[in-house]
C-alpha cells in the first residue's frame, strides 16, 4: 500500500461532514388522539427502530382508548400535497400506509405510491367495523384495486383479512396464511403478515401465531402467548416496525422476525393511560433498568391472585 493511500485509510473523520441521516419513512395515516396508534404510534415506532419518519395525516380520527367514534377524513389533494411537499425535499427509503379515510384518499395516495414503485410499501389493514356500511364498502374496494398492488407485505389480523381477502369464505376449518396470502397475491401483493391465528392443537392452545406468507407457503412467524388482556395499537407498531427495517435494508424474513420480536415487548411493557386498552411502550428499550430489589418487587405485584383465573401468562397478544 502506498504512503498516499496508507494517509487517506488513517485520515481522521471530517468534522465538517454532516453524519448521514436515518432511512426516512412515510407514512400515511390517521390522526390518533390516543396516541396508540395512527401516526403518533408510527412516530414512536419508526423512531425506536432507528429511522426517521415522515408522518402524512389522511384523517382525523375520534377515539379513546377502547373504541372509536367517528373520523373526518381531509380532502384528498390536502393528503397528496403533503406527501408530495416533501418527497421533493427528503429522499425515502419506504413507506407505510395505515388507515387512509376515504376511498377518494385511497386513490390519492395510490398515485403518490405510483412514482416510487422502487421503494418497499408496508401496507396494514385495521379493523373498519365501527364504520358505517356506505363507507366501509367503497374504501376497502379501493384499498383492494389500488393499494395491494405496490404492497409487498400486507400486514393484519387474521380474522380482519379473512374477511377482507376471503368474504365468501364459509369452511368451518379458519382460512391459512397461505390462502390469505393466494388471495392477495391475486391483487399483486407478495406476503402477508397474519397476526392472531388461533392454534387448534390442544398442547398449542395458550398461543397464537403470527404468520409471514406467500402464495407458496408460510414462511417464517413467532408464537405469543395469549393473554386475556386488550390492546390497541399494536397492529400498527408491528407494520411501522416492519417497514422501518426493510427500509434500512434488512431482508424480509429477518426484518419480520426482529419487528414481531420488538412487539412482543411493546406489549409486554405495555401500559394503560386511561380507562380502556394497554397502549404499546415503543421505547421499552430506553428505560433504565430495575434495581435487583425493584424487581423481585414489580413481579411479586404483578403476579395475578391465585383466584383470578389467569394462568400468569405475560402480554404478548394483539
Amino acid at each position: 500500500m502506498s504512503s498516499a493511500t496508507a494517509a487517506v485509510a488513517t485520515a481522521p473523520p471530517d468534522p465538517t461532514q454532516e453524519p448521514a441521516a436515518p432511512a426516512c419513512v412515510m407514512s400515511f395515516n390517521a390522526s390518533d388522539p390516543s396516541g396508540a396508534g395512527g401516526l403518533a404510534g408510527d412516530v414512536a415506532t419508526v423512531a425506536a427502530m432507528g429511522a426517521h419518519a415522515l408522518p402524512v395525516v389522511t384523517t382525523i380520527v375520534m377515539r379513546d382508548t377502547a373504541e372509536v367514534f367517528d373520523h373526518h377524513p381531509l380532502d384528498a389533494e390536502v393528503v397528496a400535497e403533503q406527501a408530495r411537499s416533501i418527497l421533493e425535499d427528503v429522499t425515502l427509503a419506504g413507506w407505510k400506509v395505515g388507515f387512509l379515510g376515504s376511498a377518494e384518499t385511497v386513490s390519492a395516495v395510490a398515485e403518490v405510491l405510483s412514482d416510487y414503485p422502487e421503494l418497499p410499501l408496508v401496507s396494514y389493514l385495521p379493523p373498519l367495523s365501527w364504520l358505517d356500511e356506505d363507507q366501509q364498502i367503497p374504501y376497502l374496494d379501493a384499498f383492494r384495486e389500488l393499494v395491494l398492488p405496490a404492497t409487498e407485505v400486507l400486514v393484519g389480523n387474521h380474522q380482519t383479512l379473512t374477511d377482507f381477502l376471503l368474504p365468501d369464505w364459509d369452511s368451518e376449518r379458519p382460512a391459512s396464511p397461505r390462502e390469505l396470502a393466494v388471495a392477495a397475491g391475486e391483487h399483486g401483493t407478495r406476503y402477508v403478515l397474519v397476526t392472531g391465528v388461533m392454534l387448534a392443537s390442544k398442547d398449542h392452545q395458550q398461543f397464537i401465531d403470527n404468520v409471514l406468507a406467500s402464495p407458496q407457503g408460510a414462511l417464517t412467524g413467532e408464537k405469543f402467548e395469549r393473554f386475556d388482556t386488550a390492546f390497541v395499537g399494536a397492529g400498527d407498531t408491528l407494520a411501522a416496525a416492519l417497514a422501518s427495517l426493510l427500509a434500512a435494508g434488512n431482508e424480509l424474513q429477518a426484518a419480520v422476525g426482529e419487528a414481531l420480536a420488538f412487539l412482543d415487548q411493546s406489549l409486554d411493557a405495555g401500559f394503560r393511560p386511561g380507562m380502556g386498552h394497554i397502549v404499546p411502550d415503543r421505547f421499552f428499550w430506553a428505560m433504565p433498568p430495575a434495581e435487583e430489589g425493584e424487581e423481585s418487587a414489580a413481579e411479586e405485584s404483578e403476579a395475578p391472585p391465585e383466584d383470578s383465573g389467569s394462568k400468569g401468562a405475560s402480554r404478548r397478544v394483539h
